[in-house]
Parts: structure tokens; C-alpha cells; sequence
């Protein structure tokens, strides 16, 4: 088992030399792929590689099948670029923190717009009783001023 620096750095090296070995391959399928992190198990026996595709959902089933036919070539590379006894197995999966990222961004644009809209609403509005509907004792200044303090 690794510590957890050595795991850091073992993974962030194996994100790197996988997008290096990703740019150079010669398969059609695999577009405009960018990986965006990895992930390795404790005894670096196995690293998850998050990927994203520019594209449509065409070109995101084609890279994945790409990526999924060049795993092997990719192991050997990034093993071979480790020099560790051990080359880690690849396990690419595709990213979708992009995609979640610019749903909430469109839910928060859509929440202002309607809270905008409330706050046109009630820009000439009027309260229904008083302003303020609490009832407040009037004591006069004098007999406040009275009292002992103990």
C-alpha cells in the first residue's frame, strides 16, 4: 500500500502521460478528447481516468469505444513511462462534471430571472395592515427614566 502523496503523485503523472499517449493516437474515433483527472487504487494496481469529449453525443460514443479499443496500447505506454514494476490497468470513464456544472449555472440564471421578476412585482406594493403589525407599549420617556436600576 502507497501513502497518500505517493498515490497523488503516481495518479497525477498517470493523467498526464495518458492525455500525452491520447494526442498521439492514430484512431479517427477518438476526437477532441481532454482527460481531466485519474484516480489510482491504494497498491496502484488500477487507475480511473476521467475524460471529456467536444462534441455531440455521436462523438462521445465514438471516443469512448476508441479509448476502449486503445486501453492496451495506453497501459503499455504509461507503464513503460512510470517505471514502475507494476503498469496500472486503465479504466477511462467519461467526465459529466462539465455537463452537471452547466445545468446548475442555466437553474441559477432561471431562480434570478424569477426572483427579479418578484422583486418588479413588489417594487410599488403596499403592507395589507401596518408596517409594522407588532404591538408596541407606549411608555412615556419619564417613568423609564424613574425606575432604580438594582
Amino acid at each position: 500500500m502507497a501513502d497518500a502523496a505517493k498515490r497523488a503523485q503516481v495518479s497525477k503523472r498517470v493523467m498526464e502521460l495518458t492525455a500525452q499517449a491520447v494526442r498521439k493516437l492514430k484512431d479517427p474515433r477518438v476526437g477532441m478528447v481532454t482527460i481531466t483527472d485519474a484516480r489510482i487504487t491504494p497498491d496502484l494496481r488500477e487507475a480511473t481516468v476521467f475524460y471529456t469529449v467536444l462534441g455531440d453525443e455521436d462523438q462521445v460514443k465514438a471516443s469512448a469505444a476508441g479509448l476502449e479499443r486503445a486501453t492496451g496500447h495506453l497501459r503499455t505506454t504509461v507503464g513503460r513511462a512510470l517505471g514502475m514494476r507494476h503498469a496500472p490497468s486503465l479504466q477511462f470513464i467519461a467526465d459529466t462534471v462539465p455537463d452537471q456544472a452547466n445545468r446548475i449555472e442555466e437553474l441559477l440564471a432561471k431562480a434570478a430571472a424569477a426572483d427579479a421578476e418578484v422583486h418588479k412585482i413588489a417594487e410599488g406594493a403596499a403592507y395589507a395592515g401596518d408596517a409594522n403589525p407588532y404591538v408596541e407599549k407606549d411608555e412615556p420617556e419619564d417613568e423609564a427614566a424613574e425606575t432604580p436600576e438594582r
